[in-house]
Order: structure tokens, then sequence, then C-alpha cells
């Protein structure tokens, strides 16, 4: 198995955990923001997937995938501005992985030879597609992270009402 393969793998792995959530919960739940928080589930989910081309077909010069509206309401720096539709959820459950095999197919097919060198907010140094693709896998990971405490805490307060 190649690098690439296990890469993608892990990033399937936090994906599918996105998708159970997004099954277990109802829209209102996915679109609620709890106390102390400033961005609820189904933002930090699309943000991920909108992440993800930015730091691909981006910064390769290729065209994004997404809508240039999805992309810009949840690209770095932006917030819940409204609800998610049940059917706006459903199409992000959908694309979910079908976005990770299409990334790794536009690898295999070498789309992303002008890729575009790229320092990130937190640092991070991106010279290749190679170092885009190590870092969506951390991203996703971190905003698993983030769904998974806003999960909570929106069962907690279902909970205690």
């Amino acid at each position: 198995m190649k690098i690439m393969d296990i890469r993608l793998e892990h990033n399937k792995r936090t994906r599918a955990h996105f998708i159970s959530i997004m099954e277990e919960l109802s829209a209102q739940e996915l679109n609620k923001i709890p106390a102390g928080f400033s961005n609820n589930i189904i933002w930090n989910i699309a943000h991920c997937m909108v992440t993800l081309q930015g730091l691909t077909y981006g910064l390769a010069g290729l065209e994004q995938p997404m809508p240039k509206e999805v992309v810009l309401a949840y690209k770095h720096g932006t917030k819940p501005e409204k609800e998610v539709s049940a059917s706006q959820i459903q199409e992000f459950k959908n694309q979910l992985i079908p976005q990770l095999d299409q990334l790794m197919a536009d690898h295999n097919m070498e789309k992303f030879v002008d890729f575009k060198e790229y320092t990130t907010s937190t640092g991070y140094r991106l010279r290749n597609i190679d170092d885009a693709m190590n870092l969506v896998t951390i991203h996703d990971g971190i905003h698993l992270g983030y769904v998974l405490a806003l999960k909570k805490a929106i069962k907690q307060v279902e909970i205690t009402a």
C-alpha cells in the first residue's frame, strides 16, 4: 500500500465519523451553536470539504469542484451565517467520501503539477500536493475533535432541558 493510500484511508475514517454523526443528529442539531462555541457541526464538516479543495485544487491552479458560494461560506475565517437545509446537509454527506476518491484519482493522473507554495496561518509550509494532503488529514482530524465536542455539548443541553 502506498503512503498516499494510507493517508486517504485515514481521512476516509475521519469522514466516516462525520457521516455517522450527520446520520445520528437532526438538521436542527447539526445547525445548533451551543453556548461557548462560535460555530456548529455542519459548518465544521463543510469547512473541511472546502479546505481540502483550497489546499489542493486551489493551490494547483485547478478549478475547485464545489460551488463558489459554498467555498465563500465555509472557508477559513467564516462562521455560520444561516441555517443549512436538510437537503444541503444530505448533499454534503453524499460528497464527503467521493471528494477524497476524486482527489486520489486526480493525484494519480498527476493533475497537481503546478502547485503554488503556500504557508498557512498556522505556519505549515506547503511545497507540493503531498504536503497539502498531509495537512488536510491533520485538519480534518482537528475538526473531528471540534465536532465531537459540539455533539457532546448539544446532547448535554438536551438532557438538562
